[in-house]
């Protein structure tokens, strides 16, 4: 398992394509006041998200075009965020915790923004990644809580939520607690239950914690001297290349950009998922990896009684990093889920 790890939070797609402005979001009452911070100091918990107000509430402006750049003060308050492709429509909100999924965008953006036909895409890094802030608490709950805030800072109603791994997970969350606000849900590569047996991250996260870098290294250097120092424990060559994209350089040392002791504290967490017990009624698609084993057969009825509408397929030769094995086959595979532009 790689939940974690890398960017992620996240990512919303909309539907539609010219410059018509952005379909008025149901009004919801502001945010209470948060005080401002500094990157990378510890991210407050969340107020209780407000639940949306009634039709007489006035509406909204139209869709203001969103800033790629936060100030420190927002981003101790939200997750950061990034706009991929231009366009209309319903936003689609791609949560991947492990942020490969929004890795992938990032890489490809006009390969993917094409394919996704004009859908607007945002995406997020979670809690303790990428540029957002580090907090002590990472619990399912609070990270969609983080999603549900950023949502209305944003003004968006309703959205398509997509995570991988971790952030699969914290899709599901924010899907079970407010189906209010996620059109349909993809969960690539997990599914709601306790991933810990079949989870080597916890050696992982060991193995991080040990490398040691000398001060003034080139990049390049710095990354073979990781990479050799991981080798033993993360052996695969694909998974290595995928956490050595969290080692970056800060004033002339190397550092690792995830919050390794907030993830390490929450391993339990993480690994697990919540109780719920009423379902999310909306269109669901547990998209997998054939050789991961993070959805497997016996998954089925805890996926049947959370997310009775649920399509789980395979994309064969995939593992768990299911969009970066097999680009071309997921890309397919979420569009032909999608509702029509």
């Amino acid at each position: 398992m790689v939940p974690p790890l890398r960017r992620g939070g996240p990512r919303l797609w909309g539907r539609g394509a010219g410059p018509a402005p952005w379909p008025r979001p149901r009004p919801q009452p502001p945010l209470p006041p948060h005080p401002p911070c500094q990157q990378g100091s510890p991210w407050p918990d969340p107020p209780a998200l407000p639940t949306p107000s009634s039709p007489a509430t006035p509406p909204m402006p139209p869709w203001p075009r969103p800033q790629t750049t936060l100030s420190p003060a927002e981003r101790c308050r939200w997750p950061t965020w990034k706009w991929g492709a231009a366009g209309t429509g319903r936003p689609w909100c791609c949560s991947t915790g492990s942020s490969a999924a929004a890795a992938t965008s990032r890489r490809r953006p006009r390969r993917w923004c094409g394919a996704a036909a004009a859908r607007q895409v945002l995406t997020l890094d979670a809690r303790n990644h990428g540029g957002s802030p580090h907090s002590p608490l990472m619990t399912y709950e609070a990270m969609s809580l983080d999603v549900q805030h950023l949502l209305a800072r944003l003004g968006i109603a309703k959205c398509i939520l997509l995570g991988h791994s971790m952030g699969g997970k914290t899709a599901m969350t924010l899907a079970l607690q407010r189906p209010d606000l996620v059109e349909r849900l993809i969960s690539v590569d997990i599914s709601p239950v306790s991933t810990t047996p079949v989870s080597e991250f916890s050696a992982y996260i060991s193995a991080m914690k040990a490398v040691k870098i000398p001060d003034g290294l080139p990049r390049s250097a710095a990354r073979q001297l990781a990479d050799d120092q991981l080798r033993p424990v993360v052996q695969l060559p694909q998974l290595r290349q995928f956490l050595l994209t969290n080692l970056v350089e800060v004033e002339g040392r190397y550092v690792w950009r995830v919050n390794l002791e907030a993830i390490s504290h929450h391993l339990a967490d993480i690994m697990n998922f919540p109780v719920f017990h009423k379902p999310y009624p909306g269109p669901a698609l547990f998209l997998g990896g054939s050789n991961s084993p993070y959805i497997s057969s016996k998954d089925y009825p805890e996926i049947q009684r959370l997310f009775p509408k649920a399509d789980v397929q395979y994309i064969e030769g995939a593992g768990h990093i299911v969009h970066q094995d097999k680009f071309e086959e997921f890309i397919t595979a979420v569009l032909n889920f999608l509702p029509p532009p």
